[in-house]
């Protein structure tokens, strides 16, 4: 047998020469499409959906911006400020003649339960046509149906389940379908919005070879770069470059991203459990040293973070923050609590207590955590003399930034940051950066890369 990576597994065989059928599908600017099912009368027109933001406010972050929005330039996990700018509301432009109504948008709040309510009954559904379901964010999952479909009926499956979809929810999905999570991954992405796309076995490779080097699952835009100084600019390149460079550049990460452009991968789609973590983050366009946006960047995503905790009925006893500084150094503070609490205000409070360490410095990225999550009901512990329990706790810039980023896609997911279109990205972006800036749901039992979002709405972030 050959050496792994090389002839030891195959595309889709999992290493014991059984020929997997796995689907992924990504919902089309998910929080978006949400909005439109209650009012419909939004349908074809500019949307952003922003988080961190109330109606008529500035304040906060995209995080998911319709189609029609991008035409003007709006992007996911851009801040709302920048994003008025390219996109004025429609109500300001209709009492402003120095504006055109035609050339405006219209806002509206995150509103992760309702979204959240909508993901549920699409979820029944996938549930339904699954053997496994692998629920990755709110608006993506993984699903084996190999006992279900043969390859010569799964275009057939997939378009039936996309027209279900929207028939009996409303939303539109895309889907790919392929012998191997990470090929299903990039193909759900190639054809959106509402696309299809199979890949089956022994087309992987093919399929990849002329792809940008950032389409292969596990490489975000840092990871990119670093490529391209190697001159591997396609997703061929990196699959016929020498094991040995790579893993002399970046490690075993290095021979797991080359395995997945030449098309082999032999990860299963296993069920998840609870979430570790809940976070956000959010990336600024270009570095900034401006301690006040930097702040209330770190205000948001607390908020939003704290809106997820208690969507999910979670106490949260340790709480912490992500800044990404030039180059790509990534800094993680945190703070833990005498118990766990549900405190929203404490999130901010402690998040920009951390965040002061960094004053005076530029940064490129800032995010939210809250871990050490307690699912189990009852009253939360007190806080009395809490102030003086656990200092920040300094961990030591990631491997190579392409460490902190090396899940981008969107990331998921919900920044100025994918949660991506939400979708958290390549190419819908919901919150890219991968969806940076969109809630990320963490969990200790991930294998390999972790998923990163393709509309930018929802991903898993690695902080």
């Amino acid at each position: 047998m050959g050496a792994e990576g090389e002839t030891g597994w195959f595309e889709g065989d999992g290493g014991d020469g059984s020929e997997r059928v796995v689907a992924h599908v990504d919902m089309d600017c998910f929080y978006a499409a949400c909005e439109r099912l209650r009012e419909p009368a939004l349908k074809g027109e500019p949307l952003v959906v922003g988080m961190g933001f109330e109606p008529g406010e500035t304040i906060g972050a995209v995080a998911t911006a319709s189609y029609e929005a991008r035409e003007f330039g709006v992007e996911s996990a851009m801040a709302i400020t920048q994003a008025l700018d390219r996109l004025p509301r429609k109500v300001d432009a209709a009492t402003d003649p120095d504006l055109d109504v035609d050339e405006a948008g219209f806002y509206r709040p995150v509103d992760m339960e309702y979204y959240e309510s909508v993901s549920s009954e699409v979820k029944e559904i996938l549930r339904e046509r699954a053997d496994v379901l692998r629920e990755v964010s709110i608006d993506e999952a993984y699903l084996d149906v190999t006992d279900r479909v043969g390859w010569d009926g799964v275009r057939e499956w997939a378009a039936d389940l996309r027209a279900t979809v929207e028939s009996e929810v409303g939303v539109v999905a895309s889907v790919g379908v392929a012998p191997t999570m990470s090929a299903a991954k990039v193909a759900s992405d190639r054809d959106k919005p509402d696309g299809l796309v199979v890949v089956r076995p022994g087309e992987v490779r093919d399929f990849f070879a002329d792809l940008p080097v950032e389409e292969v699952h596990g490489v975000g835009p840092v990871t990119a770069d670093e490529l391209g100084e190697m001159g591997i600019e396609t997703a061929g390149d990196l699959a016929a470059t020498d094991r040995d460079r790579l893993a002399d550049r970046f490690g075993e990460r290095g021979l797991e991203i080359r395995r997945f452009a030449r098309g082999e991968d032999d990860r299963e789609v296993t069920p998840r459990g609870r979430p570790k973590s809940l976070s956000r983050e959010s990336a600024f366009a270009e570095p900034t040293g401006d301690r006040e946006a930097v702040r209330d960047r770190v205000r948001s995503l607390a908020d939003s973070v704290a809106d997820r905790a208690a969507s999910k009925d979670v106490l949260y006893q340790t709480i912490g923050i992500k800044v990404v500084t030039p180059p790509y150094d990534v800094n993680t503070r945190t703070r833990s609590l005498p118990g766990p609490v549900e405190d929203p205000d404490l999130v901010e409070e402690v998040a920009l207590d951390l965040l002061g360490e960094f004053e005076g410095e530029r940064v490129r990225k800032v995010g939210v955590r809250v871990s050490k999550l307690s699912f189990t009901a009852g009253e939360q512990a007190s806080l009395t003399g809490w102030d003086g329990a656990g200092e920040g706790e300094r961990s030591e810039p990631s491997e190579s930034a392409s460490g902190s980023e090396r899940r981008e896609r969107h990331a998921s997911s919900d920044g100025s940051a994918a949660d991506g279109d939400g979708d958290s990205g390549s190419d819908d972006g919901e919150s890219s950066a991968a969806a940076d800036g969109d809630v990320t749901d963490e969990h200790t039992d991930d294998p390999g890369v972790a998923e990163r979002g393709a509309d930018g709405q929802s991903t898993l972030g690695d902080f």
